[in-house]
């Protein structure tokens, strides 16, 4: 570099410079750098940016930024349908803000560290406590992707090409599981539902499960929050013709309803979120990924760690046991290339389960099911509003119908939202349920938060 810094922060900005570049690639001007840009797209003077401040200035600006959001503090948010409002304990937050964990990345080298790789041995352990499950990886990125590597897996198991999918479920899961099947040759078949009760329609999901099955896929509970009644019955249809059954899970809901291994599970998928995870604009997430039986094993994506025993014997060791991602083996034998994900969330949710133990879970699953279902019973008892829709139990998460107040459902909301409510999601995707939204309680919301909801919504259908 020669001449002059023009710009402190711009090293080769002086002219001598600048022309000592040009000369070298035969140029005249900048200009002619990007000649291969049409010249109708090209900006043509100045960019219209606020003037140069000062660092000071900067901070004050982006505070003054930061203070236009709305958080979950500042309004009430009975917002579900994929991130939901759960506390997250202070410890949960001082263990993964250590420096030994705090990363965005995963460990790329965790052979290196036994702390990391002992707190990702617990996370697994406790999940498959908690799912009743022989074997669990060490996280992927979201439900989404968890799905739609359960689909592969169980398409390498079976040798079958299809999928069979539950009709009310997540929208955007449901795009993942399609992006991730159809470049494998999968077909995802979606069954019908009960629009009374929500309940899978057996028989004709009977007639759907051929020799080409490789999997039923059920949420327990489902994407609008009710429990299948008939797992055991899908469970036992699904592998009489040879194929897998697959479970979704909301974690937490595990504290209260049977685990999906006591009804012959044979992959469960889910979303960590709720175990310790702040909402954070929506991510990141943590996919749960969990198998039963040794075939299942070789063929699951991620990794996993295992604990063992140094040479001379006498400590405990933990080292990663299983990786199948194409920089670790022969490609074509790669089940995934997902070992990347934020494996911190495992470790927050692994702290959160240990803070909790199963009395902790159990008593803030009958916490949420008591907050839910008042606030189902004092919004049925506004004129007009059904809660739920389906006649079934339900667990957090319940649709609420306005069609008999004569209202718009995305009116109601947007209202909701000028009062300061965070109200539940439109639920656009499902025309046929009328003008419905998914709402949730959860352990957050007080009975006070709740009466406000009900009594906001009474004035606003005066």
């Amino acid at each position: 570099m020669s001449g002059r810094m023009v710009h402190h922060y711009i090293p080769n900005s002086s002219p001598e410079t600048l022309k000592m570049m040009l000369d070298e690639m035969r140029l005249n001007s900048i200009d002619e750098l990007y000649t291969d840009i049409p010249d109708r797209v090209r900006l043509r003077g100045r960019l219209n940016i606020p003037k140069a401040m000062s660092e000071y200035e900067v901070e004050r600006h982006v505070e003054e930024l930061l203070l236009r959001n709305k958080t979950v503090f500042d309004a009430p948010c009975f917002l579900g349908g994929g991130c939901w409002p759960h506390y997250v304990p202070a410890a949960v937050e001082m263990v993964v803000g250590r420096s030994e964990f705090a990363t965005s990345y995963t460990p790329y080298q965790a052979e290196v560290s036994q702390g990391i790789l002992q707190a990702l041995f617990e996370y697994q352990s406790m999940i498959c406590e908690l799912t009743e499950m022989d074997y669990s990886n060490s996280s992927m990125y979201d439900w989404a992707t968890a799905l739609g590597e359960a689909a592969r897996m169980a398409r390498r198991v079976t040798g079958r090409n299809e999928i069979i999918t539950p009709y009310y479920m997540d929208p955007h899961r449901a795009s993942t599981l399609k992006v991730y099947s159809e470049p494998a040759g999968m077909k995802v078949l979606t069954c019908t539902q009960d629009p009374v009760t929500g309940q899978i329609v057996v028989e004709k999901l009977q007639e759907m499960i051929t020799s080409q099955t490789a999997a039923v896929y059920v949420e327990n509970p489902s994407y609008l929050g009710f429990f299948e009644k008939q797992i055991d019955l899908i469970s036992d249809l699904a592998h009489d013709k040879g194929g897998l059954l697959i479970v979704g899970v909301d974690p937490i809901s595990l504290g209260v309803v049977k685990p999906p291994g006591e009804y012959g599970a044979d992959i469960v998928v889910g979303e960590g979120q709720p175990l310790g995870n702040h909402m954070n604009y929506g991510g990141p997430s943590l996919g749960i990924f969990a198998c039963s039986g040794d075939r299942l094993l070789r063929q699951m994506p991620g990794r996993i760690v295992g604990l063992t025993s140094t040479l001379e014997g006498g400590d405990e060791a933990y080292c990663l046991v299983h990786q199948t991602r194409e920089q670790h083996i022969r490609r074509e034998r790669a089940t995934s290339n997902i070992c990347t994900n934020e494996a911190l969330c495992a470790v927050a949710a692994a702290v959160y389960l240990s803070l909790l133990g199963p009395e902790g879970l159990r008593r803030l699953c009958e916490t949420i099911m008591v907050k839910s279902h008042y606030a189902m019973k004092i919004m049925n008892s506004i004129d007009g509003v059904k809660t739920p829709i389906f006649e079934a139990p339900h667990f957090k998460e319940f649709t609420v119908n306005f069609k008999d107040t004569g209202r718009r459902v995305d009116e109601i909301h947007r209202r909701l939202l000028d009062r300061g409510i965070q109200a539940g999601k439109v639920l656009k995707e499902y025309p046929e349920l009328g003008e419905a939204a998914l709402y949730c309680v959860t352990e957050v919301h007080t009975k006070e938060m709740i009466d406000s909801l009900a009594d906001n919504i009474r004035e606003i259908l005066r």
